[in-house]
């Protein structure tokens, strides 16, 4: 299956009928809080199957996943990814790598919140996302705000920041 910039993968509470193996693209994860805020909490990127939580156990989603660039995604039966989990061996190792590998990115994330100042985690977060972005500038991919959730700083920071990169 492919989508376009926009697109939506999942939206938050669906049931989790199926799993998604993300081949290409990217896409933004957020999160609708019962007082009306949406924060951006992940980005899911080639490679993947999501969503994360029901790799092992059927879970509803914990939030909408929105494509930000084309992306190629293969769609897989929940019912048949259990199935496999319990008939073949193999399965729960490669699961285990799977989650092992999101816990990896998840460090980083958390190393690139915590490093110096907000101008250099905005730079390690363009770097990161070069590799993913198909020579998209960070800004076509993700509002000021977003951005500034993923670096910890408010919009008027990323603003900031970015006029200072011209």
């Amino acid at each position: 299956m492919i989508l376009h910039k926009g697109e939506v993968l999942f939206h938050q509470g669906d049931s989790g009928e199926f799993l998604y193996h993300i081949k290409s693209g990217l896409f933004k994860v957020t999160r609708l809080h019962e007082n009306g805020n949406i924060v951006l909490f992940n980005i899911l990127y080639p490679g993947e199957t999501v969503p994360h939580h029901s790799l092992i156990s059927p879970k509803e989603t914990h939030g909408t996943a929105t494509a930000v660039i084309r992306s190629e995604i293969e769609i897989i039966s929940a019912k048949e990814w259990y199935r496999e989990l319990k008939e073949n061996p193999d399965r729960p190792l490669e699961v285990a790598r799977l989650l092992q590998e999101k816990v990896r990115f998840m460090q980083q994330r958390l190393d690139h919140l915590t490093v110096g100042t907000p101008a250099e985690r905005l730079e390690l977060l363009i770097k990161w996302l070069d590799d993913y972005s198909q020579g998209l500038h960070l800004t076509e991919l993700l509002t000021q705000e977003e951005i500034g959730q993923l670096i910890g700083v408010r919009r008027e920071t990323v603003n900031r920041l970015l006029r200072g990169q011209h």
